[in-house]
């Protein structure tokens, strides 16, 4: 049986996204519903061919499946994959190895693999968060907690952006192909994230940002720097960032948010800075 749905993202050039309606950013920016019950939603990105999806298994297990843009005969026939989970106690089999995850751990699967999803408790229910990007080369499979993530402390209370950054593909961590990904999470009282703001035109990159309540909001700025717009997001959404616009927001409360990059290299400091004044 079937239980995979997925779209096919075309990618949009900086003067078509200049001109957009506010409708028409979010239809080709904003990510439909990632967390389904008893699905897996799969959309097929044309911005260095990512996959963004989600996965939500309820009364058993989720088989990853192949869609028809991957051209494979299974998904990771040429391609690797992280799972994030957000939700409840989760389990993650690679190859037929049992990962067990917390909320906000991580697995890595390599080239070839085959991957299931289950959730522990149907009354929690795991949220796997989906990225995949074309891979050369099979790295082997690898769980992290959260507690074994690289983390940073940035910001300051004053400045509404204190912040902890965790950093799950590290030089010294798991190794991966492309897939670069990572989790911020804003202590109380801040808001403001990737601020000033930078572009990365060798990588693009999505956003899904969680932890919200249920009537908070993200304005998540997008767009050039001398040509912004704006995304109105609200919890457990996800938005793509093609290489050439920024990414960074500000939110009603405070909240985390996972990033996700693929493209030329896997090299965090590698971004063009913009200055706050030079934005418009």
């Amino acid at each position: 049986m079937n239980h995979t749905d997925f779209t096919n993202r075309f990618a949009i050039d900086p003067k078509t996204a200049a001109r957009c309606s506010t409708a028409e950013l979010r239809e080709n920016f904003l990510l439909p519903p990632l967390f389904v019950p008893g699905r897996i939603q799969l959309h097929y990105t044309n911005y260095d061919r990512m996959i963004v999806g989600g996965a939500m298994p309820m009364s058993g297990p989720l088989a990853l499946e192949t869609i028809k843009p991957a051209g494979t005969d299974t998904l990771l026939a040429r391609r690797e994959l992280i799972a994030v989970n957000i939700g409840g106690a989760g389990i993650i089999t690679v190859d037929g190895e049992e990962f067990r995850t917390g909320t906000r751990d991580m697995v890595y699967a390599g080239m070839g693999s085959t991957v299931a999803f289950q959730s522990v408790a149907l009354a929690q229910p795991a949220k796997f968060y989906l990225l995949s990007a074309p891979a050369h080369a099979h790295h082997p499979a690898k769980h992290i907690g959260i507690a074994d993530a690289k983390r940073i402390d940035l910001g300051a209370q004053a400045t509404s952006n204190q912040r902890s950054i965790f950093q799950f593909i590290h030089p010294e961590g798991a190794r991966t192909c492309q897939l670069v990904v990572g989790m911020t999470t804003l202590a109380a009282g801040s808001v403001w994230n990737t601020m000033p703001c930078h572009v990365h035109d060798r990588r693009m990159e999505a956003y899904l940002y969680f932890d919200l309540p249920e009537k908070a909001r993200v304005l998540h700025l997008m767009g050039e720097p001398e040509e912004t717009r704006h995304l109105i997001v609200k919890n457990e959404e996800a938005v793509l960032s093609p290489g050439w616009s920024i990414h960074a927001g500000a939110g009603t409360s405070s909240y985390t948010f996972i990033w996700a990059m693929a493209g030329d290299n896997i090299d965090y400091t590698d971004v063009d800075l913009v200055p706050i004044e030079d934005l418009k």
